[in-house]
């Protein structure tokens, strides 16, 4: 059993391992992840702000992105204007139950995007409907979409600026690839809208 174990254990390590090579490697990834940093500062610049969605673990990756901007990342600053759709529960019941769990986000898209914000929005498929919405609805008021996704794209991959492939099809693979950008990127804005001394 336990031979068993450290067997599949070592498997999931080679998996993580070989996955991030391939992003390492890839020399488009680190032109997108700098182009959505500019992006993102640009829209902070100008008195904008950056809106996260996403369902499940992807939700938790919204909230915590949102929270490493509006808090900190790596040392103290102001805060940076970002917010997470998907942490008010009364506004999440209000339009799951008046206009269907498909609008959960681009209601709040409606309500909250500006033209010059940028919307981050992330699905594993890149076919989840309500993340589709979002992006339609930040796309009809000028605001920027940046979407993370597996390797296939999904329907999302066309309606982003920048998609983020993560190549792999297994959703873990997947949501440890967006981690690890999303990290990248709350350096990057970080760092350009307050240098370090």
């Amino acid at each position: 059993m336990e031979d068993r174990i450290n067997a599949y254990i070592g498997a999931e390590f080679d998996k993580s391992l070989a996955n991030f090579q391939r992003m390492a490697d890839d020399r488009s990834l680190r032109e997108q992840i700098a182009q959505a940093a500019s992006l993102c500062v640009d829209a902070l610049r100008n008195g904008g702000k950056i809106l996260f969605a996403g369902n499940g673990g992807s939700a938790a990756d919204a909230q915590h992105w949102a929270g490493e901007l509006v808090s900190r990342f790596y040392y103290d600053r102001p805060g940076l204007a970002a917010i997470a759709l998907t942490t008010d529960s009364s506004i999440l019941t209000a339009i799951g139950n008046d206009y269907g769990y498909d609008y959960t986000f681009a209601r709040q898209v409606e309500a909250l995007g500006k033209q010059g914000d940028v919307l981050v929005v992330i699905s594993t498929s890149g076919n989840s409907p309500n993340i589709l919405r979002a992006a339609q609805a930040a796309a009809e008021r000028g605001v920027h979409v940046i979407g993370f996704t597996g390797h296939a794209g999904g329907k999302l991959a066309a309606m982003c600026g920048i998609c983020f492939r993560v190549p792999s099809d297994e959703t873990p693979r997947i949501q440890e690839g967006h981690e690890f950008i999303g990290h990248l990127l709350c350096a990057l804005i970080e760092a350009q809208m307050y240098p370090k001394a």
